[in-house]
């Protein structure tokens, strides 16, 4: 460590739990839930084609590429007007497709992990995407959650890390940083003068052209003798 961690932040998605099931997960549920309730929708457009909308509607409106949350919503709301219903329906169809987003089951040691390190630390939330951490199993743990929406810009821009050290009154030396993805964690932290902890859950080979981080692992279980020196 060239200092010693005062805060320490999280990435979510891969990082604390998988992500890829549960936004196919939450998908298939609301295609159904709108197969039942607006069958006009589904009639026309089934999940990979919505999801097809989704993505030329984000090379149309650069002005949601940080909030995906207002890009699935307003996405939602082109099928919705496009078939004739009512615009509330788009409310209720993001609350369905939410719930079950936030429906996530953390890695193993993960929880235990974080309120172990939570005695000592402040813990920050970040993400580029939608996830709630309120809403998800791992409520409660964290002193303060930020995403993408929030600052205005996904990382690998530093506005997520600079308003963590704002927030919370520290420098950029002092954040320690926990993530999965080499670009938009590891490096990005780097970028901004943080340490950063690389969580290489599949053993994937670390990309030649970036720098390395100041430390990888294959779980949060080294997390604690690392920052503690005690075994998880």
């Amino acid at each position: 460590m060239y200092h010693p961690a005062r805060i320490l932040s999280f990435d979510l998605d891969e990082t604390l739990w998988p992500c890829r099931e549960v936004i196919a997960r939450a998908e298939s549920a609301l295609h159904g839930w709108l197969d039942r309730h607006y069958p006009r929708i589904t009639a026309e457009f089934d999940v990979a084609a919505m999801r097809a909308v989704r993505v030329r509607m984000a090379d149309d409106r650069p002005d949601l590429a940080a909030d995906l949350t207002a890009l699935r919503a307003a996405a939602l709301h082109w099928h919705v007007e496009r078939a004739g219903y009512p615009p509330e329906v788009t409310e209720a169809a993001m609350e369905v497709f939410l719930a079950e987003r936030n429906r996530v089951t953390p890695f193993e040691e993960v929880p235990e992990v974080l309120e172990r390190l939570g005695a000592h630390y402040p813990l920050v939330a970040v993400t580029n995407g939608n996830a709630d951490i309120s809403r998800t199993p791992l409520a409660g743990i964290f002193d303060l959650a930020l995403s993408a929406a929030d600052v205005g810009a996904q990382k690998p821009d530093p506005a997520m890390f600079r308003a963590v050290c704002r927030e919370l009154g520290v420098p950029a030396s002092n954040l320690l940083h926990v993530g999965d993805d080499p670009v938009r964690d590891v490096q990005a932290a780097r970028d901004f003068g943080a340490q950063a902890v690389w969580v290489n859950r599949d053993g994937a080979p670390w990309p030649e052209e970036l720098v390395e981080a100041h430390h990888e692992l294959t779980s949060l279980h080294g997390l604690p003798a690392l920052l503690l020196g005690k075994p998880a």
